[in-house]
């Protein structure tokens, strides 16, 4: 495409999402979460890594909307180390060994995906894209891919699993102090056809975000947390003196969650229960114990308690603890193909993705998420077939493929 020709399609791009508003909407167009969107310049041209979506999204999000999904908790030491700790582990790979032919399908709670890439929940996508989170949904399902559905989602339960049928999803789930909101989203998830509930287990509070509280963060008043019919729960995202959400969650989310929750879930769902949130041994033994069907090595993008170890880094010893007795995921900071091929080197079965999902919604909603989920897809395949595996079954048995820096430093 042109760079002219490129320009009129972000353009056109604004358009569209201008004429999915209502008039009313538009006559208070201050609440729109798109307003600020700035078309890319005549120089700009498509991105070709996901840090190109990243700037893409910075551009085009209110301030609000970017601060809200980009920042991380206090000092974001934990935020910026997501990232960097990939960079602090090595490959090793083989040679001469033909990989014409690679596979690169895996499965996650025994449904088969394409690609070991799902979509993270995220909330309140529609503040990145007016179709929210069922463009997110649709582009996961045109890869082969497996989509996360966030409580505080801006698009409700029974709209995604309309607009997009069987394709595979799962449902997060925070647990309310009325266990009868919870239990509510567990059964119409599974009424809906989702494959699994993914429990947040690290927000028993909401971790501290400066740049929330300093922007007074709040939802736009066009949108609601779409799963919730009572008017607190759905619209109580609001600026304060504080951040709304950290409001939202103090007088929402039960900070007694405990280990017997998890069993109270089982016995309410036939549903698998993953655990999202843990990064030592000690609590994946504990989850293995309480009979989960996965883990999601994860702390939360960073966003909850800043100086816990990077997730990458985590990973090994979780693995490790769990010795295959359920399935062990990661989030938080996967940026590459590279990164995604690290990460199940060292044990697991699928990698999810936030951020980049966002950044991809905020460009060019349902094609952008597509575009970044290929993206990572290509340069996946592309490295598997450089370290000399034709699939990932092989990649993980292979010795030694993947070493910690550590391990060439110390020859020095």
């Amino acid at each position: 495409m042109g760079r002219q020709k490129y320009e009129y399609y972000q353009l056109a791009h604004l358009s569209l999402k201008l004429c999915s508003v209502s008039m009313d909407d538009q006559s208070d167009h201050t609440n729109l979460p798109w307003v600020g969107f700035k078309p890319l310049g005549l120089g700009a041209s498509k991105p070709v890594c996901i840090q190109d979506f990243e700037q893409l999204a910075k551009e085009s999000l209110t301030k609000n909307a970017w601060d809200y999904y980009s920042s991380g908790a206090t000092d974001e030491q934990t935020l910026h180390d997501n990232c960097m700790a990939f960079k602090r582990y090595r490959l090793r790979p083989k040679v001469l060994n033909d990989v014409s032919c690679v596979d690169i399908s895996t499965s996650v709670l025994g449904q088969k995906v394409d690609i070991p890439i799902c979509i993270a929940s995220t909330a309140m996508n529609k503040m990145a894209d007016p179709c929210g989170e069922i463009a997110a949904a649709k582009a996961a399902a045109s890869v082969g891919s497996g989509f996360m559905l966030s409580t505080w989602a801006t698009t409700s339960i029974e709209e995604v699993a309309t607009e997009t049928g069987n394709s595979l999803k799962w449902m997060q789930l925070y647990i309310y102090k009325d266990r009868e909101v919870t239990k509510q989203i567990v059964k119409r998830a599974e009424k809906c056809g989702f494959k699994g509930v993914f429990l947040t287990v690290d927000t028993p509070v909401l971790g501290q975000r400066y740049k929330d509280v300093k922007n007074h963060f709040s939802l736009p008043s066009n949108l609601k947390l779409a799963n919730f019919e009572v008017h607190e729960q759905a619209s109580g995202v609001k600026s304060s003196d504080n951040s709304g959400l950290s409001d939202y969650v103090n007088s929402m989310i039960d900070p007694s969650l405990q280990w017997s929750d998890v069993k109270w879930l089982k016995k309410i769902t036939k549903m698998p229960v993953v655990l999202k949130g843990i990064v030592t041994s000690e609590m994946a033994l504990k989850a293995v114990a309480h009979g989960v069907d996965g883990i999601v090595v994860s702390n939360h993008g960073a966003r909850q308690l800043d100086g816990v170890p990077a997730t990458i880094d985590a990973l090994p010893e979780v693995v490790n603890a769990v010795n295959g007795r359920c399935e062990v995921y990661l989030d938080g900071g996967v940026r590459s193909g590279t990164d995604v091929l690290k990460a199940i080197a060292l044990g697991a079965k699928a990698v999810f993705i936030g951020r980049p999902v966002l950044w991809g919604l905020a460009y060019n909603g349902e094609e952008g998420v597509r575009t970044v989920l290929s993206m990572l897809k290509d340069e996946f395949k592309n490295s598997l077939q450089l370290m000399g595996c034709r699939s990932i079954k092989e990649l993980q048995e292979g010795q030694n493929l993947i070493v910690p820096e550590a391990y060439y430093l110390s020859r020095l």
